[in-house]
């Protein structure tokens, strides 16, 4: 286990991130986190930032119940991938979980600054959403990393702005729960590493009311563009190694 200064900075420059952007918090934590930690490890560490500031983020607005029955299908696929993929996570083989964490998060880094214009239509909604789901379940099992191809998928839906923020928070929090059973079913969840993540959820709830401040201060499109290179090279180097 990394000292405590280094965990708390981890979880502040996690939070701040997700205060300017929406969104990061664990992707940012478990990148960094899997760099000195086993990635089941990490993973536990970041489940109750991650639920917090995520129904936060869900709760914050009036639409989460139809959201909810919009995007029904596709969160229970979520947990069902989740299930599915966990095995991986919390299996020991570290490096191939490192190597996954890394390809996700180039991945990710990728898709974020390419920033596709395409649109999902209606129609392709009903049968699409399950899938991305699905497949967003499984890489989340086995990486502990939410954002894809969830967060392209609901960018490419047309929702409001508010909505999308809503809507991300929606599909963070099933995943995160979904991650913990996952972890649990395992045993790859000892209620030691709860404690801990309780004691990380001060520093990031700091972090995102910082990023939030921020986010009034600085260009959004400056920040976004760091962050995606940031995340391609730690991908890279997890990737790599």
């Amino acid at each position: 286990m990394p000292d405590w200064l280094y965990l708390g900075g981890v979880f502040l420059l996690a939070g701040l991130v997700k205060g300017v952007l929406g969104l990061g918090l664990p992707t940012v934590a478990m990148g960094l986190l899997g760099a000195v930690l086993p990635p089941a490890q990490a993973a536990g560490l970041l489940l109750l930032p991650s639920l917090v500031t995520n129904l936060w983020q869900l709760l914050a607005g009036p639409g989460w119940v139809g959201l909810l029955r919009r995007l029904g299908w596709m969160m229970l696929a979520i947990l069902l991938g989740t299930a599915a993929g966990a095995g991986l996570l919390a299996g020991g083989d570290a490096a191939l979980a490192r190597r996954l964490l890394g390809a996700a998060l180039l991945a990710y880094a990728a898709l974020g600054l390419r920033r596709l214009p395409w649109r999902v239509s209606p129609r392709a909604e009903r049968w699409l959403g399950p899938v991305v789901g699905g497949v967003t379940g499984v890489v989340t099992g086995a990486t502990g990393v939410f954002v894809i191809p969830a967060v392209p998928y609901l960018a490419a839906l047309g929702l409001p702005r508010d909505l999308l923020v809503q809507a991300l928070g929606l599909s963070f929090t099933v995943s995160t729960l979904a991650l913990g059973l996952g972890l649990a079913w395992h045993g790859a969840l000892p209620g030691l590493l709860l404690g801990q993540s309780l004691l990380a959820l001060a520093p990031a709830l700091a972090g995102m009311a910082l990023g939030g401040w921020l986010r009034q201060r600085i260009p959004p499109e400056r920040f976004r563009i760091v962050f995606f290179l940031g995340l391609a090279v730690l991908g890279a180097e997890l990737l790599l190694r």
